[in-house]
């Protein structure tokens, strides 16, 4: 390794021996197969080591960026170092949309859903739950193809990396739609209890956020669908004010990096995510974990954050609060579960940070939190096996696919250990 590779953020170097970067998925097979520890680097976007390994990390940027519509059977396959802003643009050039995307576009296909990466929406699954089959290369340097009719699918999807190297993955389309979003002010910790589930109705993707100085939430950003009837926001009996303007999340950070808002419609691509493709959400200059909690229990949940907001709101720049459906997918944070994420956009000064991540899931424990994986946390192994009915038969699945652990770390021998 001639230089030092970091993620997005910053706050992780990689520890890598070489780094590399394949242009063929012939020669990326022998990358794998003579390897004895490796690991795939996405676009950067995760904040904790679990990409990281002391042996091979290997970037698929360089391999070809094809994408491949099947009308007849409603799906695209796009290879594994695809972002999702690209993909859209393609997609939505041919008249076809995914169902959901992520509040950035900037993220690969195949890192964010093998960490369940998600989006927004009480009826909208996160991004893994639209893949319909996926191919990766094996730690012998096999090439395997899985689709839903094969009985280990729903373990692989979520598959953190420890399956193999997924070099392409197949998901569903729909055709496109066009999306309009609208941001309030001020809603009142009374006003969201009575509320919610109003707010949630009104539009097919909502984000609330909130620098937790107040038990309230400052922006509420709905993204109503046109093509769908959702009912209005009833914004005065909820004593919310629409924006005169256009607003960015982060108060002070310049709100030509969002996508378009005060209602104006346009393809979905151009909405569903925060921010647009074509700029840089923020310098990096940031920390972020995220908890899911039970749906039902969002309002308690977020109480109990405000308790201690005291010390959340000296390090935080933002916390977004959002809906995510239920899944079946073995290690998604919404596995059986409807569920609320509580994301936090923390400084990027780690040592002030992680006694309040402590703090916070402290506070969240009588909510069994499952953590981003691809974020910052503190929850421990034993913690977290009860909070999956399938973290033994994902266990299984990783000896199985891996059995001499080419593909584990020390992030996965946490967690996973062998």
């Amino acid at each position: 390794m001639t230089a030092a590779v970091t993620n997005w953020a910053r706050n992780v170097t990689f520890a890598a021996r070489h780094v590399h970067r394949p242009t063929t998925v012939d020669e990326l097979r022998q990358i794998v197969g003579r390897s004895a520890r490796l690991r795939v680097l996405g676009t950067g976007h995760s904040f904790n080591r679990i990409a990281d390994t002391d042996g091979d990390l290997v970037s698929l940027a360089g391999l070809p960026a094809e994408v491949t519509v099947d009308s007849e059977a409603s799906t695209v396959t796009a290879g594994g170092g695809v972002r999702y802003g690209e993909l859209a643009e393609h997609l939505h050039a041919h008249g076809y949309a995914l169902h959901n995307l992520a509040s950035l576009p900037h993220i690969s296909v195949a890192g964010a859903c093998a960490t369940a990466t998600h989006g927004s929406g009480q009826g909208n699954g996160n991004l893994a739950t639209a893949v319909r089959a996926m191919e990766l290369v094996t730690a012998n340097g096999d090439l395997v193809r899985l689709d839903q009719s094969h009985p280990d699918f729903t373990g692989a999807v979520v598959g953190l990396g420890g399956l193999g190297v997924v070099t392409s993955v197949t998901l569903a389309i729909e055709s496109t739609f066009d999306v309009a979003q609208y941001v309030y002010h001020g809603l009142s910790r009374d006003a969201l209890t009575a509320g919610w589930e109003q707010l949630q109705d009104s539009g097919y993707s909502v984000s609330m956020f909130t620098d937790w100085t107040g038990t309230g939430i400052d922006q509420v950003w709905v993204k109503r669908r046109t093509n769908h009837d959702h009912p209005p926001v009833d914004a005065a009996r909820l004593g919310l004010a629409a924006a005169d303007g256009p607003r960015h999340p982060v108060p002070g950070m310049p709100v030509e990096n969002c996508t378009s808002q005060l209602g104006v419609a346009g393809p979905w691509h151009t909405r569903l995510p925060h921010f647009r493709l074509d700029f840089t959400p923020s310098s990096g200059a940031e920390l972020q974990s995220e908890y899911l909690i039970a749906a039902g229990d969002v309002v308690d949940a977020l109480d109990a954050v405000a308790q201690i907001r005291d010390r959340v709101a000296p390090v935080l720049q933002v916390c977004e609060i959002r809906t995510v459906a239920a899944d079946e997918l073995w290690l998604s944070m919404n596995h059986s579960r409807d569920s609320v994420a509580i994301h936090f956009t923390w400084v990027a000064d780690a040592t002030a940070v992680m006694p309040v991540i402590t703090a916070v899931e402290q506070a969240l424990v009588p909510y069994a939190p499952r953590p981003h994986w691809g974020k910052l946390f503190g929850i421990g192994r034993d913690e977290l096996v009860g909070r999956y009915s399938r973290w033994n038969d994902f266990a299984d699945l990783l000896v199985h696919y891996d059995p001499a652990g080419v593909f584990h770390n020390d992030f996965l021998d946490r967690y996973f250990p062998r």
